[in-house]
């Protein structure tokens, strides 16, 4: 079983999170922020992806997303914030929904129509 622990609220002002603290076992694990792919909600845990590995966290997305900086993690989906840079590709369904493609990763994200517009073409 995974765990870890977050750090305080960021309070105005402060520094974007830089790393996430995730516990394995008897090991304290320091993930760069840069090295995730994406955050998922997981129950009361939160899913950390990165290229190599995942891991889970015991901080709630809604805890998380404050202490990142939001020019670098949006919010897709009401349980997925996703680095913008790893996003390779985002097509529209047509139900609104948005399939994002991610470098470094296999794994396809949804975002729904109540952030589609953070996928507008410039």
């Amino acid at each position: 079983l995974l765990t870890a622990t977050g750090a305080a609220a960021q309070s105005p002002g402060a520094r974007p999170l830089s790393v996430i603290r995730a516990g394995i076992g008897d090991a304290i694990h320091l993930v760069p922020v840069g090295d995730v792919l994406y955050f998922e909600a997981a129950d009361k845990y939160v899913r950390v992806v990165t290229a190599e590995r995942e891991y889970l966290i015991r901080t709630s997305l809604r805890e998380l997303l404050p202490q990142l900086d939001p020019d670098r993690f949006w919010q897709v989906h009401r349980g997925t914030l996703v680095r913008a840079d790893a996003i390779a590709t985002a097509t529209r369904e047509e139900t609104g929904k948005i399939t994002l493609t991610l470098r470094g990763s296999p794994d396809k994200l949804v975002a729904s129509r109540l952030y589609a517009h953070l996928f507008k073409a410039m």
